[in-house]
């Protein structure tokens, strides 16, 4: 038996890819950080991970029989069954990629691969806010709203590995703001990164003096606007308290259903604290079956190092 079984998590973005060394108690040994140079295409985004896992092998003195598995976290759809990159919309040129056989047989390491919404909820589940937790929905706010699902300690997959497209829960019968998916009234295109920036533009539009506009540098992001807000501008605080108040009308849909402890809201946009926790908070409060209200929302607590954490559970969930 070896001391401790040590695995690699890989979370791969449309801008970097994050690599670790990731010891059984979830600590992180060694990580890297290499550019995903999407537009190369996805050839050479594989050879440079090859490269990057290579590198740490050598970095930590590891030989691939010392590694239990590799874990790769893709944003898109992914057949986990397969290991298979079916499509990552943000990445082009990632169409039913089978990277855990590639993989494999680069390195003879059983090799998994799922979405990176699930591998960040994998590692909040294990080591971060969800420790304990039997019953849980992990949320991630950024350019989009996904989720990953925890019922009786198991990861939810879905008859297509597609369980937890949260930010697609319908808020709007007809119309609506048109949202990426293609249809109408989701709430990802009421509540998400470029919502935000969507409704501070119009403020502005509308005439309303605001800090956001004298810090936007010199466009308006969701992180200016959540600083605005923190500093008291009215304005600011307003936009994010209808944000709290559509995730939150959402999320009153999932507690009803699913019946969770816990919410874990992490991603970019959630990294803004209670000025977006609290009307979430309310509107459950408010809104959730009685019995179901006394579900904790709680921010997540790995952070930018959920994904590489979660990936490299893969290989025992």
């Amino acid at each position: 038996m070896r001391e401790m079984a040590q695995r690699i998590g890989v979370d791969v973005g449309g801008t970097n890819v994050k690599i670790a060394l990731v010891s059984d108690k979830g600590k992180i040994i060694y990580s890297n950080s290499i550019p995903t140079r999407a537009e190369m295409g996805y050839e050479h985004t594989i050879n440079s991970m090859k490269d990057a896992i290579r590198d740490l092998l050598k970095e930590t003195k590891m030989k691939p029989s010392d590694i239990e598995g590799v874990g790769f976290g893709f944003p898109g759809q992914i057949d986990c069954k397969k290991g298979i990159v079916r499509l990552a919309p943000n990445i082009p040129g990632w169409v039913d990629i089978p990277i855990a056989s590639i993989m494999e047989k680069e390195f003879g390491i059983p090799t998994r691969v799922d979405n990176d919404v699930r591998t960040a909820t994998l590692g909040e589940l294990n080591y971060g806010a969800g420790v304990g937790c039997e019953n849980l929905v992990c949320i991630t706010v950024g350019t989009g709203i996904g989720s990953g699902i925890v019922l009786n300690g198991k990861l939810v997959r879905g008859a297509n590995n597609a369980a937890g497209e949260l930010g697609h829960i319908k808020l709007n019968m007809q119309g609506g703001p048109l949202c990426g998916c293609g249809d109408r009234g989701c709430l990802e295109a009421y509540a998400s990164g470029p919502s935000i920036v969507a409704m501070a533009e119009e403020y502005i539009r509308g005439g309303k003096s605001t800090k956001y506009r004298e810090l936007a540098n010199p466009d308006i992001t969701p992180y200016i606007v959540a600083v605005a807000a923190k500093e008291g501008d009215p304005v600011a605080r307003q936009i994010f308290r209808i944000m709290g108040e559509y995730i939150g009308m959402g999320l009153t849909s999932v507690v009803n259903l699913l019946n969770p402890e816990k919410i874990i809201i992490g991603g970019g946009v959630a990294e803004s604290g209670d000025i977006l926790l609290e009307p979430i908070r309310e509107t459950i409060a408010k809104r959730a079956m009685t019995i179901q209200r006394q579900v904790e929302i709680v921010p997540a607590q790995l952070g930018n190092t959920a994904g590489v954490i979660g990936a490299s559970l893969l290989i025992k969930s």
